[in-house]
């Protein structure tokens, strides 16, 4: 079992690449709905370079025409910008730097347009200089980076090697 993972690793880093981007936002979408944390204006932005990660592997792999190589290092970028978000993010957390000027709000907008408003007027503010969860002291941004990096550096190595 072992074997064929780190044989479809080697041969499909690509399409690995848009699976881990899929594992890693829909762990966040996760944390959301089921764990019940909302996120701030910084975790949402450090959702979208996966989003794009998945489209570019998508791509990648549908698209055989184009170097795998060229689709890498495409990715690479796009997780390490990820990753340079999440680190502005763990620096507003640990107070290193300043955040945004703006607080965020996640709100379930209904048909009921009263309903919506009343919903938007009580949304709870979601700071992003407020650790909502952490684990051995590393929060959800911390790990992000972590996971953006590693990511990162696969990506950089499997296109030297393509």
């Amino acid at each position: 079992m072992i074997n064929r993972l780190h044989n479809f690793i080697d041969t499909q880093p690509v399409l690995f690449a848009g699976i881990a981007a899929a594992a890693i936002l829909g762990t966040a979408f996760a944390s959301q709905i089921f764990g019940g944390l909302a996120p701030c204006e910084l975790c949402w932005w450090q959702r979208y370079p996966y989003m794009v990660a998945m489209a570019v592997a998508l791509v990648g792999t549908a698209a055989k025409a184009i170097p795998q190589k060229y689709i890498l290092l495409l990715l690479a970028a796009v997780f390490l910008t990820d990753a340079g978000i999440a680190l502005f993010h763990v620096g507003v957390e640990q107070r290193w730097w300043e955040g945004l000027s703006t607080c965020s709000a996640y709100v379930d907008l209904t048909d009921d347009i009263n309903a919506a408003m009343d919903a938007i007027m009580n949304a709870p503010i979601v700071r992003c200089d407020e650790i909502a969860w952490n684990l051995f002291g590393i929060s959800m941004a911390g790990y992000n980076m972590i996971a953006a990096l590693t990511m990162t550096i696969f990506c950089a190595k499997k296109a030297q090697k393509a």
